[in-house]
């Protein structure tokens, strides 16, 4: 066993901003996984609101209590950075029957592409269904107060 290969899984998305839901998927998974990287992609559908060194600065606070996990950036296809860093799964939270549909035809594209590849879908917990980066970003450029739905050390003023 003392030769046996780390798992490491690639949390990827674009965490703009991380919510208390991706924050539950990931220490959900460090039960499961030896290291997960956090990997903040770049999206050509989507234009970031917060700058990608504060998205990286802030997630790596919030886990700065665990030494197996990582926070990176990456371009290009999802797959090709696992191999890059060696990462066999890819971990995806799920809040509903869209999303199941969407991430399954990503994963088994996925998987036609590099079959060494494992897709893992957490379902978020029921009160995290809700939240979604798209709706706590729009709290936040209109001024609201998104604390509850942000990790407790993500100070986004900071």
């Amino acid at each position: 066993m003392a030769n046996e290969t780390p798992k490491i899984a690639l949390f990827p998305g674009s965490f703009d901003p991380f919510t208390v839901g991706h924050e539950s998927v990931v220490r959900r998974a460090l039960k499961i996984f030896d290291k997960i990287i956090i990997a903040i992609g770049f999206n050509t559908t989507k234009s970031a609101y917060f700058p990608l060194d504060k998205r990286i600065e802030w997630i790596k606070r919030v886990f700065a209590d665990t030494g197996k996990v990582e926070v990176h950036s990456y371009k290009g296809l999802t797959v090709d950075y696992c191999k890059t860093v060696g990462a066999k799964f890819i971990l995806r939270g799920l809040r509903t029957a869209a999303d199941f549909e969407y991430e399954r035809a990503i994963a088994q594209i996925n998987k036609s592409m590099y079959p060494e590849i494992e897709t893992v879908f957490l379902l978020t917990l029921p009160q995290h269904t809700p939240i979604n980066s798209t709706i706590i970003r729009e709290i936040i450029k209109q001024g609201g107060d998104a604390s509850q739905f942000l990790p407790s050390n993500y100070n986004i003023k900071s």
